[in-house]
């Protein structure tokens, strides 16, 4: 069992690649956050939305992560 900090609020949506490589998660401190999923690293920090990340979803072929943010907005991330 692993527990992956980074988050500075709750975390409101998490995903797991297709691939199985990565594990998106989106939070209340307005970021999508992407880490390995078989280290449980932080690959990185994704920013952009004004308000919670409440919808987090990837691609089918593992490339791009969607976000649906409570600021109205959608967002296209590479992963």
């Amino acid at each position: 069992v692993r527990t992956l900090t980074g988050h500075s609020s709750y975390v409101f949506a998490v995903a797991f690649s297709p691939d199985s490589q990565y594990i998106a998660s989106g939070s209340g401190d307005r970021t999508l956050r992407l880490w390995s999923a078989s280290d449980g690293t932080q690959v990185r920090t994704l920013s952009g939305h004004s308000n919670y990340v409440p919808a987090v979803a990837f691609s089918p072929d593992s490339k791009y992560i969607a976000s649906g943010s409570d600021d109205g907005t959608l967002r296209l991330w590479s992963a």
